[in-house]
């Protein structure tokens, strides 16, 4: 539950968005605000959201006691996402782990950034790696990805 202080930033982030001054967005704003709003939804998920609003496309204009459920539904399905893509990227790890202390070789860890999956640079690696090498070249994994997911 939102408390008033942090009701009242949503809203003041909402009408920033209202350019004719009735307190009301357009529906193709919805996911500016939402992103504004570091919910980040996905084209798909903006365009569903947008249908329900306004299915027959009449440009319809949205008040925030309308947006804010929707806010509030899809900040929690997100939250919930990355909770599970935490867990996941977290068992994965523990494979490297071969102490089982959380640890796993920075070297490592670079080589899996640039070699797995959608292969990242060496610039993306060393950007994303900042901070999380210690003086022994190990990266506790759990910070690290606890980082990564919540950007």
């Amino acid at each position: 539950m939102q408390n008033d202080k942090n009701l009242e930033d949503l809203k003041e982030c909402f009408l920033l968005y209202d350019k004719r001054g009735d307190e009301r967005i357009e529906c193709s704003q919805v996911g500016e605000v939402l992103r504004a709003l570091d919910v980040n939804p996905t084209e798909h998920e903006v365009q569903k959201i947008v249908n329900n609003i306004d299915p027959a496309g009449e440009m319809k204009r949205v008040s925030f006691e309308e947006f804010y459920p929707m806010y509030q539904n899809l900040r929690e399905r997100h939250r919930k996402e990355r909770s599970v893509d935490v867990d996941y990227f977290m068992e994965c790890f523990k494979v490297f782990d071969r102490n089982g202390n959380g640890l796993i070789g920075a070297a490592e860890l670079r080589h899996l950034l640039a070699s797995l999956g959608d292969k990242l640079s060496d610039e993306e690696v060393d950007n994303l790696m900042v901070g999380f090498e210690d003086n022994q070249g190990q990266v506790f994994y759990e910070d690290f990805v606890r980082a990564v997911m919540n950007g």
